[in-house]
């Protein structure tokens, strides 16, 4: 990796694309998302793991801390059933937990279902690592990471992590004046 690009981590989480069983479209759309949205150059940890907290908590580790990413998406497993362990995962490698991530998405879901309510995303840092969690349907991967992604470059900035750049034209980031 060269010293200019950055290194993002998509890990989607579900038991039956980890198994085969359907194609994995969560995590593709995510990878497409980010290369609409980001200026700067950035390589992809991937990875498809099924429901399974050690095994999620375990690859969330290695992007962060072996990998080197400074962004980590998670698609699937933040709903109510006893099977959704993503948020438990991250909390359980984050330093610290950032809220105001889960609580703008939950409000910007509930414009186009009442569902919204019942997700549980979550978002944390490890280190120098952003970690986002997000649901598992392209369409509402979109509407959630949309509503929150002009944060994230600044939220790395402040953890020391890559600086990221977006493509003006479709995402603008916010950044103090000066930063």
């Amino acid at each position: 990796m060269s010293k200019n690009t950055a290194r993002i981590g998509v890990i989607n989480v579900s038991d039956r694309a980890s198994q085969g069983v359907y194609e994995d479209t969560p995590g593709k759309s995510c990878v497409e998302l980010l290369k609409e949205w980001l200026a700067t150059p950035f390589e992809v940890s991937y990875a498809i793991v099924p429901d399974d907290q050690a095994k999620i908590k375990a690859k969330l580790k290695q992007f962060a801390d072996e990998d080197g990413c400074s962004l980590i998406v998670t698609t699937g497993g933040t709903g109510p059933d006893p099977r959704d362990v993503t948020p438990e995962a991250t909390e359980a490698v984050c330093d610290r937990m950032l809220p105001g991530f889960g609580e703008l998405m939950r409000a910007a879901s509930l414009k186009y279902v009442p569902t919204a309510i019942l997700s549980r995303q979550t978002a944390g840092t490890r280190e120098s690592c952003l970690i986002v969690n997000l649901p598992g349907k392209p369409k509402a991967i979109r509407e959630n990471l949309e509503a929150v992604f002009p944060a994230i470059p600044y939220c790395i900035d402040l953890i020391g992590g890559a600086r990221l750049e977006t493509n003006e034209a479709v995402m603008q980031a916010f950044r103090p004046k000066g930063g």
